[in-house]
């Protein structure tokens, strides 16, 4: 019956690379047989409902969409990235009330069950005291990299050490951030310049860093906690996290879990995907030749400069191979991004810009040879899944730690410097394209595709977490 089903509350936080492995989660619980409520904030449904139409929040009977304020005035965008200070800042003071009242709601509902379980974003653990109040299990999720959680996990003792704040804002440039960093088990040789990002202030009140330390906090006094990644990959992090961290479920990469479950209606009536994709653009890599393609992405949040987004340009040009750039029009600060004068001339019939496109279609093409990324998670996580090696970038957040891990730990890429021009950025493609170096970093890459299958294979590690969550999450209907 429709009422002894357990029913799980999920809450991402609203922007792509959080809402895509919720989302990812909530169709899994979906095949075991949950009942789902899906909350978005308003900003983001409305934003859903433009990009991709109602369907996009209108699910089966019981694969329900709700929505609550975040708090934040109307954007003269509709269609923007909210900055993360924000939205952090604004949902911990104005959505715990809305979010209570949904929670009575659904539960004085008479034709769904009784919620029993809320699983939310790290970033929205105002849920946590609001689930707490009422009785009902709670469980976090953090959408990121194992090393990213513990590279946050540091801010309090960076803190108590007098390493940040920063003293000044030439501290960011003038060699403080190669800083080494002594005593941070399993992650040896880090430097400053490899913690999450938002430590890099000169304000002792600044929302992000404050905002972090509390989150890992609320983790600490959460029921359990959700990491989207796989055993062998961060064995060393994730033994340090289990001292210090509630029970923590290991059920990554989530795309390729998700693969295994049976298809469901759920499954597939509904995106969360936040631009319009270009399909057309597979269809271009169909006329290429195997790993011929590099493929660039910086991602839904990161934005960067018209300079920088230059020398990628005159890079891409002068490393001879094809592309495929995906050009967000915000990712440039302030203005629409802007190409070269010329570039588009230069490299007809060697390049495709796109806006958005299928990403993971497009990492698992035959003719992908390279991605050029930003470090996000889920970027990362989808590149190992298909076994490409990558160049990062990261700009932002725990993509510094990201890249860290990818080069000194996981050795499937290299990183490219933030000040690095187009000649540096042509050499790096064409080692990674054609060079020996490459060709380590593609064999480093391969093996991790292995053992990401294995993992969320039947009786691989993700699949055995998953199925300890899922008994964790019945178990308390039955109480």
């Amino acid at each position: 019956m429709e009422s002894e089903k357990p029913h799980a509350v999920l809450v991402p936080y609203p922007a792509q690379g959080h809402v895509n492995p919720l989302m990812q989660l909530a169709k899994l619980l979906h095949s075991r047989g949950f009942h789902i409520t899906f909350v978005y904030t308003e900003y983001l449904r409305d934003r859903l409902v433009r990009v991709k139409g109602l369907g996009s929040v209108q699910g089966p009977p019981d694969f329900r969409f709700e929505a609550i304020p975040d708090g934040l005035p109307p954007s003269d965008n509709p269609d923007a990235t909210q900055r993360t200070a924000d939205v952090c800042g604004s949902t911990k003071k104005h959505s715990v009330a809305p979010f209570k009242q949904l929670l009575i709601r659904l539960n004085s509902t008479t034709d769904i069950p009784r919620v029993t379980c809320v699983i939310s974003d790290t970033l929205m653990s105002f849920t946590v005291r609001v689930a707490q109040e009422l009785g009902i299990f709670e469980v976090q999720f953090w959408t990121a990299s194992a090393c990213g959680l513990m590279g946050y996990n540091q801010y309090a003792e960076l803190i108590r050490r007098g390493i940040v704040p920063l003293k000044d804002e030439s501290d960011k440039s003038n060699g403080y951030l190669e800083t080494p960093l002594e005593g941070i088990k399993a992650m040896e040789g880090l430097k400053l310049k490899h913690v999450p990002a938002f430590c890099r202030t000169t304000d002792p009140e600044d929302v992000m860093l404050n905002f972090m330390i509390e989150q890992m906090e609320n983790c600490k006094i959460s029921s359990g906690l959700i990491i989207n990644t796989f055993d062998e990959l961060e064995k060393e992090v994730l033994s340090e996290l289990g001292s210090v961290f509630p029970p923590i479920y290991t059920i990554g990469p989530l795309h390729l879990s998700a693969r295994n479950e049976p298809e469901t209606r759920a499954n597939s009536t509904m995106d969360s995907t936040l631009w319009k994709e270009e399909a057309e653009c597979l269809e271009w890599l169909d006329r290429r030749d195997k790993r011929s393609v590099v493929y660039v992405n910086f991602g839904s949040i990161v934005v960067t400069t018209d300079e920088t987004v230059a020398e990628f340009a005159w890079g891409l040009r002068a490393c001879g191979f094809h592309f495929l750039w995906v050009l967000r029009p915000d990712l440039a600060m302030g203005s629409s991004a802007k190409l070269p004068e010329g570039f588009l001339e230069e490299t007809k019939g060697k390049g495709l810009i796109a806006t958005w496109c299928p990403q993971e279609k497009v990492l698992s093409h035959r003719s992908i040879g390279l991605f050029i990324t930003h470090a996000g998670w889920n970027s990362l996580s989808e590149s190992l899944a298909v076994g490409v090696p990558v160049l990062c970038f990261p700009l932002r957040a725990e993509q510094p730690t990201n890249s860290w891990s990818m080069s000194s730990v996981w050795g499937n890429g290299m990183e490219i410097q933030h000040n690095a021009k187009q000649d540096a950025i042509a050499r790096l493609i064409k080692e990674m394209m054609i060079g020996e170096t490459g060709k380590e970093k593609r064999e480093r890459a391969m093996g991790w595709k292995m053992k990401a299958h294995k993992a969320t294979s039947k009786g691989g590690s993700s699949t055995a977490s998953l199925d300890r969550l899922i008994n964790q999450l019945i178990h308390r209907v039955k109480i």
